[in-house]
């Protein structure tokens, strides 16, 4: 049930993506404490972006997920920045995350709701 979609306008090195989405998979079944075979990652080519006025490496992340509990916002957000980071050179001031919660009743799997 947690999806992430990172978006990014910085290339991606040629056999990162998969590091990448193993990674981001991995990170955010264990900072909720959900089943990582309910997790879902995509991660979209680069497309053109500004932060601040510039082409610099920048990404917008958005991570949904069924009873995503604010307290640890702060952890997943410092997590998710570390990973970007690490995997794409891309500086944490430069990455903005929208966190969601979503109700059970609006979040679809397998012919019905959660």
């Amino acid at each position: 049930m947690p999806y992430l979609n990172i978006q990014t306008n910085r290339p991606i090195p040629e056999g990162t993506h998969q590091e990448l989405l193993h990674k981001a998979s991995q990170l955010v079944a264990e900072q909720l404490g959900k089943p990582e075979r309910y997790v879902m990652i995509a991660l979209a080519p680069p497309v053109p972006m500004l932060f601040a006025g510039e082409d610099a490496p920048a990404a917008f992340l958005e991570l949904k997920s069924i009873g995503l509990p604010r307290d640890r916002t702060p952890a997943l957000s410092a997590a998710l920045c570390d990973l970007l980071e690490e995997t794409l050179a891309i500086p944490p001031e430069r990455v903005y995350i929208e966190f969601a919660d979503a109700p059970r009743d609006l979040w679809g799997w397998d012919s019905a709701t959660f």
